[in-house]
């Protein structure tokens, strides 16, 4: 069910919070240095600035090679809801976002990315849907109230093409589904499992699962800008192929299943 709506870093005082869930953050951070700090800091500030304590920030160091362990480590020391982890080989974005699943602490977690191209504003308008009872969040670049910035004409036009064509095949209201930045309670991860994405695809495996296996969820438009620092990790070239493999997956499991996976 869809219902399309629409720096300094304060410390978080305990028993500020309004009453609301323990939101965990998953970030995969891959040679991230020069962007993961600003990413962590904007995030705890906007918590700080609606008084909310019960989050964590997990960032899972998915085998960088330059200085972003050394940057987690500072985070980690100056600010209580950040930690992180050192992820096990065999690496790549999913392994690692399934890691930060198999290790958060919440009641809900949401996935960003650690470029800063995810808003921390929108971040607390997931934060106050999971609050109100929705079961997963779905945030939209391309509905009314989204706005996009910069970003590279190519990847928007492959992006919209296979957004598409998984609207089609499903039968889908929502638009963007291959977006990563969407937000869980604990019991649809749970009912996601198992999760077999090694790579990219595995923002399309997670909603088409919890849509599939009869999970709610709220669309809300968000705002997205390309990546300041660093290069994107997403090489199009790689993905086609395993992005077609999870989409098939995905409808073989709607439509042979005979709903063995769905919600209990």
């Amino acid at each position: 069910m869809t219902r399309p709506d629409q720096n300094n870093v304060a410390e978080l005082q305990p028993g500020n919070e309004q009453a609301g869930v323990f939101l965990s953050v998953v970030i995969p951070a891959h040679n991230e240095e020069g962007c993961v700090r600003e990413t962590v800091e904007s995030i705890l500030a906007a918590f700080a600035e609606r008084n909310i304590a019960d989050c964590e920030i997990l960032v899972i160091n998915d085998n960088s090679t330059d200085g972003t362990e050394k940057v987690l480590q500072s985070l980690a020391n100056s600010h209580p809801q950040v930690r992180y982890i050192n992820n096990d080989p065999p690496h790549g974005f999913g392994f690692a976002v399934r890691r930060g699943l198999n290790e958060f602490r919440g009641e809900c977690v949401c996935i960003m990315m650690a470029d800063l191209s995810d808003s921390p504003e929108d971040l607390l308008r997931y934060y106050d849907a999971l609050k109100n009872g929705a079961e997963c969040v779905f945030g939209s670049r391309f509905i009314k109230g989204a706005r996009v910035i910069d970003y590279p004409k190519l990847k928007l036009y492959v992006n919209r093409l296979a957004n598409w064509f998984i609207k089609v095949l499903f039968g889908l209201r929502h638009n963007d589904i291959t977006n990563a930045f969407k937000a869980y309670r604990r019991d649809v991860i749970d009912g996601l499992r198992p999760i077999v994405s090694h790579h990219f695809n595995l923002t399309v495996e997670l909603p088409l699962k919890a849509i599939i296996r009869g999970y709610q969820y709220e669309t809300i438009p968000i705002s997205w800008r390309n990546r300041r620092v660093g290069s994107s990790k997403l090489q199009m070239r790689e993905m086609g192929s395993r992005y077609l493999f999870i989409v098939l997956y995905a409808l073989l499991e709607k439509l042979l299943a005979k709903g063995d996976y769905y919600r209990r």
